[in-house]
């Protein structure tokens, strides 16, 4: 097996074992915000998809959450390398900072070094296995590695979270598609 499809595995399993596990520590405001997402018509979704953003983004540092804003801006303007310095800075601080390893993984990922962004990925979701954000990037990075089944399954994940994200049930129905082609 080659290295990529150990990586593929070891980030699937890490993700089943996220979601089947318990929740870790939320708040009720947390838990509210999920539970009007669930509900959300489309036009309220992106809404409180952003308020459970602006939660999560929260550290509980000012001096971390200057670092959390400097790697976004880095990614913002463009500069994905300086992101990952940005958010490995943060993730030596704070380790179980959800937000730091989502925001280095899309860095990652936008240098095309999808090993360390899927590895990201899967720390992301062991500190929050609610986060769609990195659950649609599993996604995006798994289907651009030809595992549309899979990338299939965690994007189903993402619309029980999520039930309107943007993309994400067209995403599905590409991956139909593509997946009914395959079978004829």
């Amino acid at each position: 097996m080659s290295n990529r499809n150990r990586i593929i595995n070891f980030s699937v399993a890490a993700l089943c074992a996220c979601l089947a596990g318990p929740v870790l520590a939320q708040t009720a405001e947390l838990d509210q915000l999920f539970a009007d997402l669930a509900e959300a018509g489309p036009e309220e979704s992106a809404r409180i998809a952003a308020q459970i953003g602006s939660e999560w983004s929260k550290s509980g540092s000012p001096a971390m959450d200057l670092l959390l804003r400097r790697g976004e801006d880095a990614l913002d303007d463009g500069n994905p390398m300086v992101a990952v310095e940005h958010f490995t800075a943060l993730i030596d601080h704070a380790p179980d900072f959800a937000e730091a390893y989502n925001g280095r993984a899309t860095a990652y990922y936008l240098t095309g070094k999808y090993g360390p962004a899927l590895a990201d990925i899967g720390t992301a979701l062991q500190l929050n296995p609610r986060h769609f954000g990195a659950l649609r990037g599993l996604a995006i990075i798994l289907e651009e590695l030809e595992r549309p089944e899979s990338a299939l399954e965690i994007y189903r994940a993402v619309l029980e979270i999520y039930p309107h994200a943007e993309g994400v049930t067209e995403a599905i129905e590409r991956i139909n598609i593509t997946l009914e082609g395959r079978s004829l």
